[in-house]
């Protein structure tokens, strides 16, 4: 059903793709990325190795929906050499995502994600040159006391882990805003096709230097990491950067802040070493939503707030 959805490549400046549905399409990504946190743990390769993989399958589903000799003739080599940078940085979100469920758990390294939204209220206006919104920032921070009340109680030799999630948060934050500032410039499936073809090439010279295996993948591990690349990756990313045409960055980051929630419940019943779940979760998770579900409530009001001025402003 999907590859149908990428092969109609439908306009998202059709008035049939309301906010409603950009929405119900990103909180299905979001779940999705919830689970990459699942599949990171239960697939036993370093997380360089982890990420390489995932981006060189990536690219290869997409190879037969992307014209590719005739990319650089059509988008230019500026635009090309920018998606391609963009396909490093995110490579990077995820070594360093992947390496902090490894250096600590997978529900350390989802938290940590769940500061994105902080950071892009900081960077998204800087990137993409659109106005500086102080509620955004005070959402933001709303969710630190979240991801306070989470975390407190981890032990000591997971700070690495910690810090490293919090990298990785940073680097998804800046991203999705150049995301959103050169979407517009070509289809998502193409803009996916570039920027996880250059993550292959870049990360492809460190594999002789990371530890364990390489290849071959066992058959388990085969079936994770299709998984991974299709449904979690290729799925997600068009669904990603389609909803960017019709939501802000900000917007986006924020309802990203679900995503611990669903992988700490999908690995509270999936993983056999579950992380326990202490009322300090539920009271993190509750403060969350609130950011979450809130921003949508503030937006509207301070957009009729505007319109309200404006039109007294014309009286």
């Amino acid at each position: 059903m999907f590859w149908m959805t990428f092969a109609e490549q439908p306009n998202c400046t059709n008035m049939a793709y309301s906010e409603s549905r950009a929405y119900a399409e990103l909180h299905l990504a979001v779940f999705l990325w919830g689970f990459t946190a699942i599949l990171g743990d239960i697939i036993p390769l370093n997380a360089v190795t982890l990420v390489w993989w995932r981006v060189m399958l990536t690219s290869l589903s997409l190879f037969a929906f992307v014209r590719v000799g005739r990319i650089m003739q059509e988008l230019g080599r500026k635009q090309v050499l920018i998606f391609a940078g963009l396909g490093c940085i995110v490579a990077l979100h995820w070594v360093t995502f992947y390496g902090a469920i490894k250096l600590a758990n997978a529900s350390v390294g989802l938290i940590c994600m769940a500061t994105t939204s902080l950071f892009s209220s900081i960077v998204e206006p800087w990137i993409t040159g659109r106005k500086f919104l102080w509620y955004e920032l005070l959402l933001g921070a709303f969710i630190l006391p979240g991801i306070w009340l989470i975390v407190d109680g981890v032990d000591a030799s997971m700070t690495p882990g910690i810090l490293v999630g919090l990298l990785s948060a940073l680097l998804v934050a800046i991203f999705s805003s150049f995301n959103k500032r050169y979407v517009e410039k070509a289809d998502p499936l193409r803009i996916t096709f570039i920027e996880l073809s250059a993550g292959t090439l870049f990360l492809t010279p460190l594999l002789p230097f990371m530890p364990g295996r390489f290849w071959p993948p066992t058959p388990m591990d085969w079936l994770w990491l299709i998984v991974l690349a299709i449904l979690c990756t290729t799925f997600t990313n068009f669904l990603f950067l389609r909803v960017l045409k019709k939501l802000s960055a900000f917007a986006a980051n924020l309802t990203i802040n679900l995503e611990p929630v669903y992988g700490i419940a999908l690995a509270y019943f999936l993983l056999n070493d579950a992380e326990e779940l202490d009322p300090n979760f539920y009271w993190g998770t509750a403060v969350i939503l609130v950011a979450v579900f809130g921003y949508a409530g503030l937006k509207r009001y301070f957009r009729h707030r505007a319109e309200v001025l404006s039109r007294k402003a014309l009286l």
